[in-house]
């Protein structure tokens, strides 16, 4: 069985000023899940999305959904 290494960014929109998360869509088709993590603490926990939940959420925020912060 071959692992996929998790290949992480941030969002292009994102002023890397210690205040993102960080995604791993690599592994969307491979393994049907998009895993985050807090970007200011790379070794602590992930949640892992499935690829549909994920394509939802980001079409959300596309579309204005969510509002603005």
């Amino acid at each position: 069985m071959t692992t996929e290494t998790p290949r992480r960014f941030t969002s292009s929109y994102s002023s890397n000023g210690g205040q993102c998360v960080e995604v791993a869509a690599n592994l969307a088709v491979s393994h049907g899940i998009v895993p985050v993590r807090d970007s200011k603490n790379p070794t602590g926990p992930v949640l892992n999305f499935s690829a549909g939940s994920f394509a939802s959420f980001t079409a959300g925020v596309h579309a204005g959904k969510f509002g603005t912060v």
